[in-house]
């Protein structure tokens, strides 16, 4: 079994900052793509940003220029910062990873979500 455990969140001011990490645990053979998601009350769920095992990233336009995205491959640990908040950033957010795990079952898993609040 694989488990995603997300930290962070919370409460920000307009402007303000937050960082939020995601470690994967359990029986990890290979973690490939790593990433975040959102979802706002009645809105899809978006991919903010993602990131390859080699470091490679992708953002969501509305996020590039103060949102970044990393990894520690030895800790299988991906984190997001995100600089100059705004109100329209508020949602659940979501890890996601691209996992094989011991028993040769390549999938995806999903962290439980937490909250960002961006208000004055």
């Amino acid at each position: 079994q694989v488990q995603l455990v997300e930290s962070g969140g919370g409460l920000v001011q307009p402007g303000g900052s937050l960082g939020l990490s995601c470690t994967a645990s359990g029986t990890i053979y290979i973690s490939y793509g790593m990433g975040w998601y959102r979802q706002a009350p009645g809105k899809q769920r978006e991919l903010v940003a993602d990131i390859t095992s080699g470091g490679i990233t992708n953002y969501v336009d509305s996020v590039k220029g103060r949102f970044t995205i990393s990894r520690d491959n030895a800790k299988n640990t991906v984190y997001l910062l995100m600089n100059s908040l705004k109100p329209e950033d508020t949602a659940v957010y979501y890890c996601y990873a691209d996992i094989k795990s011991l028993d040769g079952i390549r999938r995806g898993y999903w962290g439980q979500g937490t909250q960002v609040t961006v208000s004055s």
